[in-house]
């Protein structure tokens, strides 16, 4: 049987968002950007990407695009994250969002510095010198799956490095957008832990694919860990799975498990767009989100969809 949130003859009760800030987008204009995205402009790897097929995804991207997938939805403000350009390009890709962000988005910025390197401390006085920038995303070495051995080495969490380098973002007053999947974020809150003066927020719900009951229970063992850490908040972006159709029922169940887990004050929408239209069209996204928020009241609600963001990303008010 259907909940009511669930079933289609109760959706247009439903209460929508009449302000709404995306929290995690990418925009490229392959184009004439200047700055290259060899992900999409090499040549095509199909078993690169977590959703399977990206063809879609290589072609321009840019705020007009965002601007009219986005439509009719109220999003008055948004967070770009960095999409993987050549690395070397990382200061350039914030120079071009800057550019852009002239027609009125993205509002804030999470560029791209490797945090453990030797001269990261200078990669991030050069980013954090961009008025837009608000954090950074590196991504932690992980492992292949939940029953591999323990990532140790250069780049993984066991990295005797990490303690240094969020100490270093929080000296340049910049976050951490953390993404990994969801066998190591029990190794994440343990890390995290020890570093309570960064702002940590979790991408993509902490990636639970695994969508069977040991999966979930493991996801839900790191997401418990994780929300120990006060300084740590949650987007709750990019549910699609890699063989599997949009599942609204299942996705309004899962972000409602983070809600419980982390609590409305830190959970933010979130599209990863446009990687998520892969499977799912923005407007089923706000659909899917209005069903899973119905438990709230107004005020929380609304915290969910716009209010958080603006808190968490230090957005100016428009």
């Amino acid at each position: 049987m259907c909940s009511a949130a669930s079933d289609p003859s109760t959706r247009t009760m439903l209460r929508m968002p009449d302000a709404i800030v995306d929290a995690h987008h990418h925009l490229w204009r392959l184009s004439s950007s200047g700055v290259q995205y060899p992900w999409l402009q090499d040549a095509y790897d199909p078993n690169r990407f977590m959703l399977g097929s990206y063809q879609a995804l290589r072609n321009d991207f840019d705020v007009a695009a965002f601007r009219q997938v986005t439509q009719p939805a109220p999003v008055v403000a948004s967070v770009h994250v960095e999409a993987e350009c050549a690395r070397s390009q990382a200061l350039a890709e914030t120079q071009w969002l800057h550019a852009v962000a002239r027609d009125g988005l993205p509002s804030a910025i999470v560029a791209w510095v490797d945090l453990l390197a030797s001269d990261a401390s200078d990669r991030l006085a050069e980013q954090a010198a961009w008025p837009l920038v608000r954090g950074i995303r590196f991504k932690p070495v992980t492992t292949g799956g939940p029953g591999h051995q323990r990532a140790i080495g250069h780049g993984t969490l066991s990295d005797p490095g990490w303690s240094a380098a969020l100490e270093r973002l929080a000296v340049h007053g910049l976050s951490w957008d953390l993404r990994l999947p969801f066998w190591h974020l029990e190794e994440a809150a343990a890390l995290v832990a020890d570093s309570p003066g960064v702002t940590v927020i979790l991408e993509h719900a902490g990636l639970p694919w695994d969508r069977t009951d040991e999966g979930l229970a493991l996801w839900r063992r790191g997401m418990a860990a994780l929300a120990e850490n006060p300084n740590v908040f949650v987007k709750l972006s990019e549910f699609g799975l890699r063989n599997s159709a949009w599942d609204t029922a299942q996705n309004v169940r899962i972000i409602q498990e983070v809600l419980a887990i982390f609590g409305w004050r830190r959970c933010m929408f979130a599209s990863n767009f446009p990687v998520a239209s892969l499977r799912v069209t923005y407007s089923m996204l706000i659909q899917t989100f209005a069903e899973a928020l119905a438990q709230l009241d107004e005020s929380s609600a609304r915290a969910v969809w716009h209010d958080n963001a603006m808190r968490v990303y230090r957005i100016d008010t428009p």
